[in-house]
């Protein structure tokens, strides 16, 4: 992966091969953006879609206007909205506090994060469109997310995981294993509301596999997870995405410190200690 030609107004900007990613900078690129989603969560995942939503066949909702939205584009096809084939949703605290709250705050109580110091980062609406759907790809949003991430000098990521499909039951092996191994440590951790409480500990750490739990997690929860990410306590279970949820915590030491040293090709730099958290 190269840098592309800085532009100084632009957060994010970088090259692989013939994909660009760079933040939407105009309404018919962050309409791309719902497009693609509309494909894939209510298309693809059969999510529910409300009836405007339908009939414009995009995903949209009240925070859309006051994100940060991430965009890999295919340069063999453009550089413009026909050309979207990845997004991910970015909101910081004066984002948040301009759409009114978080939108993790539906389904947690996030205050652990918002009291800590130092910006703070909402993760969303990641997807990717069908045929793309390659570790190159991912590399490149991590790419994107770090450049955001050291523009805005943000300290912690978070944001909902999920999982397809709404019965926990199905999904004990994989909940179980996360409340096991990666639960966040008291002071950071988001708590599901009372009303949408879905207790992870379902099966006892002998009762599972533990390979094939982390195995069969979702490619995105797995790479919170490898950059020493934690969830939170409970899980959501969200009928409209047809999903069940965690909320997932990743301090950016662990990003940043990866992309400079891609940067400077010091791949030799001793490692931080945020990257063993």
């Amino acid at each position: 992966m190269q840098p592309s030609e800085r532009n100084e107004a632009r957060p994010v900007d970088a090259v692989s091969g013939n994909l660009h990613i760079r933040l939407a900078e105009s309404a018919e690129e962050v309409r791309a953006s719902q497009r693609l989603r509309y494909q894939v969560f209510c298309e693809e995942m059969k999510a529910k879609p409300t009836p405007e939503q339908e009939q414009a066949g995009l995903e949209f909702d009240g925070y859309d206007a006051h994100a940060d939205h991430l965009l890999v584009f295919d340069q063999q096809i453009g550089d413009g909205p026909r050309a979207v084939i990845g997004t991910y949703r970015l909101m910081r605290r004066p984002q948040a506090q301009s759409a009114g709250q978080f939108y993790t705050v539906d389904e947690y109580d996030v205050s652990p994060l918002l009291n800590t110091e130092g910006e703070i980062m909402e993760l969303g609406r990641s997807c990717v469109a069908a045929g793309y759907r390659t570790g190159a790809i991912m590399q490149l949003l991590w790419r994107g997310i770090a450049e955001y991430v050291l523009h805005y000098d943000v300290r912690i990521m978070f944001g909902c995981g999920s999982m397809h499909g709404t019965d926990p039951d199905e999904l004990a092996p994989q909940l179980s294993y996360l409340y096991h191994n990666h639960r966040a440590p008291e002071a950071l951790r988001p708590v599901a509301l009372a009303s949408r409480y879905v207790e992870m500990n379902r099966l006892a750490p002998d009762a599972f596999n533990a390979k094939r739990a982390l195995a069969s997690l979702p490619p995105l929860i797995k790479g919170y997870l490898r950059l020493g990410g934690f969830v939170g306590d409970g899980a959501v279970v969200d009928y409209e995405f047809n999903t069940t949820d965690v909320c997932v915590i990743v301090k950016t030491d662990l990003v940043t410190e990866r992309y400079v040293r891609h940067l400077t090709r010091d791949e030799s730099a001793p490692r931080t200690s945020g990257e063993d958290a």
